[in-house]
């Protein structure tokens, strides 16, 4: 009797580099009745794990300042290098890998309004004594004083540089443009909006099209300007006075402004008469705010001494980032491998977070990187569950900011209910004014 059976080699099944024989898996859904059972609980371990190892400080940068830090800037062409500017005048360039100061000077008598660094990696800053002066933060030999100085008529509250021209922008009462290469030169541009006399508070260069320029005023205005023309484009007017202006650095016509109303808005330049997103959780105002460099994350520090990270297509922030001694924040950036996050606050200090609470840097082996992605693709598919939701969301924040969180709401439920009742009110009197002009016609044509 002959039997004809089918057949393969093991070698072509099995594990490589391995000679022992890989089982054949039936992948039929009615073989595995319990295969989403055994996901879900996954899913849920793996967001438990998660959260018991976040733990987002790294540490802080050397001794900090002295006085509160108002202003962080990264050098364009260096991942390890930033700067931090005090409310003592003093300038300091930070080594992120040893976490040490490896420059300082005393750059202003007061305030260090802004700093950035050039494309040839000097470092220009200006403070509210009126000058803006030029550094050279890579030569550590000596103290040397500074290579150039600009005077203004006004003190000057922020400073932004083009990516390409040697050209830097700085904001008092009005926005001038002056050339690197022509020291304690008059301005080459001046702009303002015809009709407005307040204090420009924040401005920024957009580093993709680089002929416009944002800027927000004491006054709640928001103003594009174009380079070109030297001529404002666009007025708009919010409800409150904004703090920092961010450029998306991925999409070149989106942007986001940090408001003194709490909220964080993002815009298109293209239409300034509604906001495309508006990130809603802090308590207090927010000071600063900036995109990560794939444009798909902010990052804000507030007057809550809270730091908080946003997907910019989210309305709520994914983590929030504070300790027990950290104070008013009134700076934060990314770095620019996406990884971490620097804040500055007004307890001197310069800390240094995980962008990603619970990753690590170290290197890990493929079964490890294997594990992690099939964690985060379970992850990803049973967000929605009740249980695992619950988990991802919670957040352990300052007595603080829990009580001003919960008598904001209760505020934001009375202006709701006010204007729902003002609405009824207002639909009554018209049906009623409606009712009799009906009367009345009726009464006519008797």
């Amino acid at each position: 009797m002959k039997i004809k059976a089918l057949s393969r080699s093991t070698a072509s099944h099995q594990a490589p580099g391995s000679d022992v024989a890989r089982q054949p898996r039936n992948l039929d859904p009615a073989q595995h009745p319990f295969e989403r059972a055994r996901e879900y609980t996954r899913a849920l371990n793996a967001t438990k794990l998660e959260r018991m190892f976040a733990q987002p400080f790294v540490g802080q940068l050397g001794k900090g300042h002295v006085d509160g830090v108002y202003t962080l800037a990264k050098d364009p062409k260096a991942l390890d290098r930033f700067a931090s500017g005090s409310g003592d005048g003093v300038v300091k360039v930070w080594d992120l890998p040893s976490r040490d100061e490896v420059w300082q000077t005393q750059a202003h008598e007061n305030l260090v309004k802004g700093i950035c660094w050039t494309t040839d990696q000097k470092l220009l800053s200006c403070g509210s004594d009126k000058t803006v002066k030029l550094f050279d933060p890579y030569n550590t030999t000596s103290k040397s004083p500074p290579i150039a100085t600009w005077l203004g008529n006004n003190a000057f509250t922020g400073i932004t540089r083009h990516r390409t021209d040697p050209t830097f922008a700085v904001s008092s009462s009005a926005i001038s443009l002056y050339d690197l290469t022509r020291p304690s030169s008059t301005p080459t541009q001046t702009l303002s909006w015809p009709t407005s006399i307040d204090t420009i508070t924040a401005l920024a260069l957009n580093q993709t099209e680089t002929s416009i320029l944002a800027s927000t005023a004491t006054d709640r205005s928001l103003v594009l300007y174009d380079l070109r023309t030297s001529s404002p484009l666009h007025r708009s007017v919010l409800t409150l006075a904004s703090n920092a202006i961010s450029w998306n650095p991925m999409e070149a016509f989106n942007l986001a402004v940090a408001n003194e109303d709490h909220n964080i808005y993002l815009f298109d330049m293209r239409n300034l008469s509604r906001a495309l997103n508006i990130l809603k959780d802090h308590v207090s105002a927010v000071m600063d705010v900036e995109f990560s460099p794939t444009g798909e994350e902010l990052v804000s520090a507030s007057y809550d001494r809270s730091v908080r990270l946003w997907k910019r297509n989210e309305g709520h922030s994914r983590d929030v980032y504070h300790t027990k001694r950290m104070q008013r924040v009134f700076s934060a950036c990314w770095t620019p491998d996406n990884a971490y996050i620097l804040s500055g606050s007004d307890d001197g200090n310069i800390r240094l977070w995980r962008s990603t609470a619970s990753a690590r840097s170290s290197i890990k082996s493929a079964g490890e990187r294997q594990k992690l992605e099939y964690d985060a693709a379970l992850k990803e598919r049973y967000k929605h569950m009740p249980e695992i939701r619950r988990i991802g969301r919670h957040r352990h924040v300052p007595v603080q900011v829990k009580k001003a969180g919960e008598i904001k709401q209760e505020e934001l439920k009375a202006i709701k209910r006010r204007d729902e009742n003002e609405r009824k009110h207002s639909r009554k009197g018209q049906k009623a004014r409606r009712s009799e002009r009906e009367k009345m016609v009726l009464a006519t044509e008797k």
